[in-house]
This record gives structure tokens, C-alpha cells and sequence, in this order.
């Protein structure tokens, strides 16, 4: 029972060029109560594999998060099998706003401690008592509310691209660095203020509002569909999109652009940029923002020490990495000293959060 790549991301590339067919890429999560993770996943990815699905799932006890890409001419039957399975029937599906048939090139089926990591260990805590969802035509009159606090549930690197008008962006690099801060900071409003979030998808806003409905806010939403379905209401229903600038998506693509509003800035010159990259010696691998100019002028390196290792024999480079942890600098996206212009000019730093 093959539950296994057999093709490497270079070969599925090929073939996906040479088949010339429509992919779509598409997101789902729902949190629930798995029994057995690892049965599950085996049956998810031969399912899936043979529909020719690739893309990164997560399963845990608590749920599945999925973000994946599927044959055009495949969907219908992708849609038949989520139906068969009782927690997944109609499920919403997030489909991308653009789309890239390369956007993922293997299938990674991986059973998690949890779907969302969160750093919690609250056995009282339910992810299931989450709070109420709202669609694009409530949440613009929610943030409108002068007695509403607008949180974005992301990292830093995230909201620096694009996010909503005047959100409170906090200045974290991960999900769980972010809930217990945010709910010190606001903890004065637990009873008397509305609590609306949002995140990509939605699947982050929907742990934080069970967990803070657990710590006692009283008034607690967030966006369905998150910033992807938002972006694909407000264009449906001409409602006034409050987005400003891209979405930042854990795909190939890194982004998508909601509106044409460039809020970022090139982290070496300072241009406006909202361009993330990844320093091209693999030895750093770090994301940060990068125009075209200093792209060329950095042979899309982050530092001059990377772009000097970058430019040895790829032999030289492979015995430098030799022995050694690749130091991909994965918590620390977009934070380097090599980085002159990390955040926007403009922006006010405060204690915790940061206001752009």
C-alpha cells in the first residue's frame, strides 16, 4: 500500500506542464473530534492521491487543516469524497482568488499533535465552543462599531503586506506568541467591547474565539472564510472592500493581491515593495520583502555574506552546509540585523502591538 510521494517536486512540475490542465488550489479546515489521526490520514491520501491531489493536510484529534491543489476536471469527485465523510459534508472550501496550476507539488499528509499550533496545554479548553461567525456585509458594520477591537490573528510578516484598516497587527512571529498576549492587552474588555478577528482562512479567528470566549470575552466574532472569502463577497455583493493590499498565502505563490494597495516596504532599500522572497543561498532560506531592483543587485540574496556564498560552486555550497542544522530561518521571517528596512517607515511601534 503505497502512502508515499514517488515523484519529486521537479518531476510532478514537469508532468503538470506537459498535461496542460486547469489545477485549482483550495483551502479547508474543521475543527472536530478524530479518533484515530493516523487511520484517518492513510485513508485521505490514497483517496486523494488518486484523484491526483498534492498539497500540505494536517490531521490531529481536533480536526484537519487542509490547503491543496486538485485537477479542475477532478473536483466534482474531490467534492463526492469530502461529502462521504459525515464532519466534512459541505464543508466551506476556500478557492483561491488567483490561481497557480504549481502551487503545490507533492501530497503531504501529516498527522499533529494539533491542526493549529498553539503552545496551549488547557484540557478544559474546547475548540468546538468557538464564537460567531460573521460574513463581509456584518463584519464592515462590526469594524465601523466604535466599541469594536479589530484584531488580525497573524504574524508580522503577514499583516505587513496587507490587512484591514486600522486592525490591531500584533508584532509576533507565531500563532501561540499571539493569544496570550493579545488577551493581557485587552483583558480590560472582556465584558464591554466586541472582539472581532480574522485570519487567512478562518481556521486560526475560530481557535482564538473558542479560547477566548473560554477566558471570559463576552462578545466574540470572527470573519467566515476569513480574508479569501471576504475578498470574494465584497466583489460578489459590490460592498466596500476595508483590505488594504495583499494576502499572504503558505504557498508558492506567498500572496495574492486583494487590493492594488502596496502598504510594505523592500526590506534592503526601502522602495514600496510587497514582494516576499526567499534569500536564494539555501543555506539562510530566509523570507523577507525584496524588489526587483535589489533583487538583481542581491542575485536575491537577503545579505552580502549570502549572496557571496550563493555565488560558489554548488559543490563549494553543499560542503559548507555539511554537518551542519540548516539554519532555515523559519520563526524568524523577515527579522534579520542584515535587513535595513524591515517594517514600513511610518510605522508606530507600541509595547505589544504594532498599528499600521
Amino acid at each position: 500500500m503505497q502512502l508515499y510521494n514517488t515523484l519529486s517536486a521537479k518531476e510532478r512540475e514537469v508532468l503538470i506542464e506537459k498535461a496542460g490542465k486547469e489545477r485549482l488550489t483550495i483551502s479547508f479546515y474543521k475543527y472536530a473530534h478524530i479518533g484515530n489521526p493516523e487511520i484517518f490520514r492513510n485513508h485521505m491520501f490514497l483517496a486523494w492521491d488518486a484523484l491526483e491531489v498534492l498539497g500540505r493536510i494536517y490531521v490531529a484529534h481536533e480536526g484537519i487543516n487542509a490547503q491543496l491543489s486538485v485537477p479542475a476536471e477532478n473536483f466534482e469527485a474531490f467534492k463526492t469524497h469530502l461529502d462521504s465523510i459525515s464532519f466534512l459534508k459541505d464543508v466551506r472550501l476556500n478557492v483561491a482568488i488567483e490561481q497557480d496550476d504549481k502551487s503545490f507539488l507533492k501530497l503531504k499528509v501529516k498527522v499533529r499533535s494539533k491542526i493549529v499550533a498553539d503552545g496551549l496545554n488547557d484540557s478544559t479548553f474546547d475548540v468546538t465552543d468557538k464564537g460567531i461567525h460573521v460574513g463581509a456585509e456584518t463584519f464592515n458594520e462590526l469594524i465601523d462599531d466604535p466599541d469594536t477591537l479589530l484584531v488580525d490573528m497573524r504574524n508580522h510578516y503577514e499583516s505587513e503586506i496587507g490587512h484591514f484598516k486600522n486592525a490591531i497587527t500584533p508584532d509576533v512571529d507565531t500563532f501561540r506568541d499571539s493569544l496570550d498576549i493579545i488577551e493581557q492587552e485587552l483583558s480590560e474588555f472582556k465584558e464591554d467591547k466586541k472582539l472581532v478577528m480574522y485570519c487567512t482562512g478562518g481556521i486560526r479567528c475560530e481557535k482564538a474565539s473558542a479560547y477566548y470566549k473560554h477566558k471570559g470575552f463576552k462578545n466574540v466574532y470572527q470573519l467566515e472564510g476569513g480574508i479569501i472569502d471576504y475578498a470574494r463577497q465584497v466583489e460578489a455583493k459590490g460592498l466596500e472592500n476595508k483590505f488594504l493590499g495583499k494576502n499572504f498565502v503558505f504557498d508558492h505563490r506567498r500572496g495574492e493581491r486583494i487590493t492594488e494597495d502596496v502598504i510594505a516596504h523592500c526590506h534592503q532599500c526601502g522602495e514600496p515593495c510587497d514582494t516576499h522572497v526567499n534569500c536564494a543561498n539555501e543555506a539562510c532560506h530566509l523570507l523577507f520583502i525584496q524588489c526587483d531592483t535589489c533583487g538583481e543587485k542581491m542575485d536575491q540574496c537577503c545579505s552580502k555574506q549570502c549572496q557571496e556564498i550563493h555565488a560558489l560552486p554548488e559543490e563549494e555550497q553543499k560542503k559548507l552546509r555539511r554537518g551542519k542544522t540548516v539554519s532555515n530561518k523559519i520563526f524568524k521571517k523577515g527579522r534579520s540585523e542584515a535587513l535595513l528596512y524591515k517594517k514600513s517607515p511610518e510605522t508606530v511601534v507600541k509595547p505589544i502591538f504594532t498599528s499600521r
